[in-house]
């Protein structure tokens, strides 16, 4: 009789464990189109990861052969250059994805992931990535939307590298945050640091930069994170 209870709240810890990976890949837009008994078929194979703030998840060189999923947290994507210069590719929130190249061939990563705060996964192995793709072929059509989706961001990228001073760069960061955000208060989802590496230039530019913005009463800073933008039109002429 004493025991009950601490075999229903297994059996309860148990439900909440499938729950978490069902929401995990319910909110992912390569999966997000299945009805849900297709989904319960995925979250079966699914093996979770939790990681602490500060955490690799996976370096340049090691092999790829998972999908990882956030489910709660972020995580950052970066290379290094040759004289070890850290370059921020993106940042991936709840129902983003890296490692999708693994699908494909057997490979191995070209960059680096690590966890900003602490982070759950869902991570998919390639096999059972690959058996769900010729299953549901919907699947590959999504990847490939959300790979061409960071090819235009990319090329977007370098051209606004190769084109644009730092002020109009950073300015556009903020107004395409504001615009995404669909308010004109944003949060950084990343340090100064993350983000002069990400827009192609230093933390004093970006601070200076800033301050010049709020200056010209075109945004207000609360903190170091948090920005209300005063003045759009403004700030896109910078």
């Amino acid at each position: 009789m004493e025991q009950e209870p601490m075999q229903q709240c297994a059996s309860c810890a148990h439900a909440e464990s499938d729950h978490a990976h069902d929401m995990c890949i319910s909110i992912v837009p390569i999966f997000n189109h299945l009805d849900e008994a297709e989904l319960r078929e995925i979250v079966r194979t699914v093996v979770p990861r939790q990681v602490k703030r500060g955490e690799t998840i996976y370096s340049a060189g090691d092999t790829s052969d998972r999908l990882y999923i956030v489910h709660k947290g972020r995580v950052k994507i970066y290379r290094l250059s040759d004289n070890g210069k850290e370059q921020l590719v993106r940042i991936l929130g709840p129902g983003d994805f890296t490692g999708e190249l693994a699908v494909f061939n057997e490979t191995v990563h070209d960059a680096y992931a690590e966890a900003l705060e602490k982070t759950e996964l869902c991570t998919l192995g390639r096999k059972d990535l690959q058996s769900f793709l010729l299953k549901y072929p919907t699947i590959s059509l999504r990847i490939m939307d959300e790979f061409a989706r960071r090819l235009g961001h990319s090329e977007k990228q370098a051209a606004s590298f190769a084109t644009e001073p730092a002020d109009t760069r950073i300015a556009m960061y903020l107004a395409e945050l504001s615009d995404r955000l669909n308010s004109p208060t944003i949060r950084l989802p990343m340090t100064r640091k993350d983000l002069a590496s990400h827009l192609g230039t230093t933390p004093e530019t970006i601070s200076r930069k800033f301050a010049e913005f709020e200056d010209a009463g075109w945004i207000r800073q609360n903190g170091q994170k948090e920005i209300e933008i005063l003045d759009l039109d403004a700030l896109l002429l910078a």
